[in-house]
């Protein structure tokens, strides 16, 4: 069964996180499964409780056991590094 991690970032530092994390994270997903529906700038909240702006990004995973591979692996928890303290994310997983 297919899943979907969606994830709501406020990027403080879009060039260091476009030049470091973006790339590392998408070649890394990719290697375990990942592909990126929805990568963009400019979120607009229609109801809630979220600060405006923000990023999206929503990737496809053959399945939540992939996602969390994916998730908790020692070559993300590298590449993960690379966006301390330039952006705070919100992490969602969920099945189809």
């Amino acid at each position: 069964m297919a899943a979907y991690m969606v994830i709501r970032a406020i990027i403080h530092d879009r060039d260091a996180f476009i030049s470091g994390y973006g790339p590392a994270a998408g070649k890394l997903s990719a290697e375990f499964g990942g592909e990126y529906l929805v990568r963009a700038p400019g979120l607009t909240v229609l109801e809630g409780d979220l600060p405006p702006g923000g990023s999206m990004v929503i990737s496809k995973w053959p399945s939540k056991e992939a996602a969390l591979k994916f998730w908790h692996s020692p070559e993300y928890a590298e590449v993960k590094k690379l966006r301390e303290g330039i952006a705070d994310c919100d992490v969602l997983l969920i099945e189809e």
